[in-house]
């Protein structure tokens, strides 16, 4: 066995976001996110199968709900986000990279 950081191999020059499967096993899937200055297209929705527990380990984003509600996440803040709940990210940082981890389950 192996141990890996988190925050190895993020690529320096981002122009989408980018998304690395951590581990996808028997309903679980655990994400690394990378952003930077990404945000949902104003008419796309993300509406998810699975429930998501995300945290923002570093950088800040804002995500937005369809009932008009809006949550800012810094390092360290994490949320739960329900199967089927319309959500999308409206801003993530543009000075630096926003990392996330992302458990859907």
């Amino acid at each position: 066995m192996k141990a890996t950081n988190i925050f190895n191999n993020i690529p320096a020059q981002l122009n989408q976001e980018h998304f690395q499967d951590i581990i996808s096993k028997d309903g679980i899937k655990i994400q690394r996110i990378v952003s930077q200055g990404e945000a949902t297209q104003d008419d796309k929705w993300y509406i998810q199968e699975n429930d998501e527990w995300v945290i923002v380990l570093q950088g800040g984003a804002i995500l937005s709900f369809e009932d008009g509600s809006e949550i800012r996440l810094g390092s360290g803040d994490y949320i739960h986000i329900p199967a089927h709940k319309k959500h999308k990210v409206s801003w993530t940082s543009s000075h630096e990279q926003t990392v996330w981890l992302a458990v859907h389950y």
